[in-house]
């Protein structure tokens, strides 16, 4: 008996076995095992399920109303333009009030351009009434619309006066407006808006004074009861869509001053985003939300390729994460581009420098115009306060147009564009008058192939050859810095959600 006890004890190596002879610990391990894989089972398959809802919820707009005559795609960064639209339908009209039918408007809107680096960004917002030309735009019945000049810019998402409002029209406006690409659009409703901000728990928010019912609807005969107070807060829902409304009683009341507020809370939503952490896991729940009001470009249509293309931004920095209004002044009621200052920002912004004049698309991040720069690098061209008129000296067509948006990209102002008496020039001339060689050589370092000669005339005048349709000898020259006002002024996504909360 004792023997038989002693064998026992060695065949169980001191611990307890099951009635099968095996160790209990090693069920215990297979059990675990077995529950550990159950559960990531699950989870896949719960992941696929979220992932085919998210596709469900996408909505794109057709490609084919996006303008074939379209700057050229470029490596320097990504560009994606961000409507917010107040369309009333699909129960918007409960958030935002309105009649359901009206047709969809573009509220709000700012080009985000990320840069190479993939560590910077900047968004220009882009006022609605900015009065600019809208180029031609498929309607609904699969014409086109002729240009508009001198249109408010919000026009332009309501070309076809449909419900679901024209995104590919803004997107051509933009891209006319800029000369730069945009790559993505992507077009948020109130309903969307509100959603995405529970899922993340509340943005927070700052007011600089007491807000009243009477600064959100002006038509009111009493100010109502408080909406907000004074100070910090955190919202969520309506009340967040309440605060990116509110324009009057506040600053100079005006929608170019609530722009201030909307890029502090594009911000706040930034900073509270990457605070919980920028993964699939994290990232869901918003997508969830968002992408049940949304509308993209197909290039964004499914969610691997939405939330792949957040999850390219998660480096980008907080701080250097900047906010810009398009450089602007009052015409009457409505709102002009100020030249060339607008050309400056989008020309630094094609060559990937940012605001301070940093090339992020260089690991050095060397600035523009340093005092020692890279071998064989271009000197800085600044067009400012120099007025050229552009003819074109052949019969190519569209050449005028194109060298005078080259020289706007570098600060010049063009006075006009024309044909010029003769149409066989082969190299491109640039007559100056007295005193003003200096400012026509700065002319000639922008267009390909071209000298300056001296006239008797006053004034600058460009004749263009054929040479300049070369696309073999492409000028290849760096952008002016950006105006030292719109750097100064711009915001952070750091900076503290209570400062510079409005114009006026």
């Amino acid at each position: 008996m004792a023997g038989s006890r002693k064998a026992s004890s060695r065949r169980s190596g001191g611990g307890r076995t099951s009635e099968s002879g095996r160790p209990r610990g090693r069920r215990k391990t297979k059990a675990a095992l077995a529950v550990t894989v159950s559960l990531l089972v699950l989870l896949t398959a719960a992941a696929g399920w979220i992932y085919i809802q998210l596709d469900g919820n996408i909505e794109t707009f057709a490609a084919d109303g996006v303008s074939d005559d379209r700057p050229p795609a470029s490596a320097n960064g990504a560009n994606v333009l961000v409507i917010g639209t107040d369309a009333r339908t699909d129960g918007n009209s409960d958030l935002g009030g309105g009649d359901k039918n009206d047709i969809g408007r573009s509220d709000t809107a700012f080009l985000l351009h990320v840069y190479a680096d993939q560590k910077h960004a900047v968004a220009v917002s882009i006022p609605r009434d900015t009065l600019v030309d809208i180029p031609a735009c498929k309607l609904p019945d699969g014409t086109w619309t002729k240009p508009q000049t001198d249109t408010m810019f919000n026009a332009a998402y309501s070309v076809g006066q449909t419900a679901k409002g024209n995104p590919a029209c803004t997107q051509n406006t933009v891209e006319k407006l800029t000369g730069l690409r945009v790559d993505h659009t992507v077009v948020v409703d109130f309903k969307g808006f509100a959603k995405m901000t529970e899922a993340v728990g509340g943005v927070q928010v700052c007011l600089p004074q007491d807000v009243y019912q009477k600064d959100l609807n002006p038509n009111r005969s009493t100010r109502g009861t408080e909406i907000f107070a004074r100070g910090p807060q955190t919202v969520s829902g309506q009340k967040a869509l309440d605060y990116v409304r509110i324009r009057h009683g506040i600053g100079d009341g005006s929608d170019i001053g609530r722009i201030k507020r909307q890029q502090a809370f594009v911000a706040s939503l930034m900073k509270k985003v990457k605070s919980d952490g920028m993964s699939p896991t994290s990232l869901l729940p918003l997508a969830d939300a968002a992408t049940q009001s949304l509308t993209v470009d197909p290039g964004l249509g499914s969610a691997d390729k939405l939330i792949s293309f957040v999850l390219s931004m998660k480096n980008i920095d907080l701080h250097n994460t900047k906010f810009v209004t398009l450089p602007w002044r009052y015409q009457g009621a409505r709102v002009a581009i100020v030249h060339p200052d607008a050309e400056a920002l989008w020309a630094a912004l094609k060559a990937d420098r940012t605001l301070d004049g940093q090339n992020a698309g260089s690991p050095q991040g060397e600035r523009a115009g340093s005092s020692a720069p890279s071998p064989g690098a271009a000197e800085p061209v600044s067009g400012k306060g120099v007025s050229v008129a552009v003819y074109n000296g052949t019969t190519i067509t569209g050449l005028a147009a194109r060298a005078a948006e080259a020289l706007k990209q570098y600060g010049f102002t063009v006075t006009g564009t024309g044909t010029a008496l003769v149409r066989t020039q082969t190299r491109t001339v640039i007559e100056y008058g007295p005193g003003e060689k200096d400012q026509a050589e700065k002319a000639a370092q922008v267009l390909t192939d071209a000298e300056a000669t001296a006239a008797a005339a006053p004034g600058i005048k460009v004749i263009l050859g054929t040479s300049y349709a070369d696309p073999v000898a492409p000028k290849t020259v760096t952008p002016s810095a950006v105006p030292s006002d719109i750097a100064g002024g711009a915001r952070s996504a750091d900076d503290d959600p209570c400062s510079n909360l409005s114009y006026g």
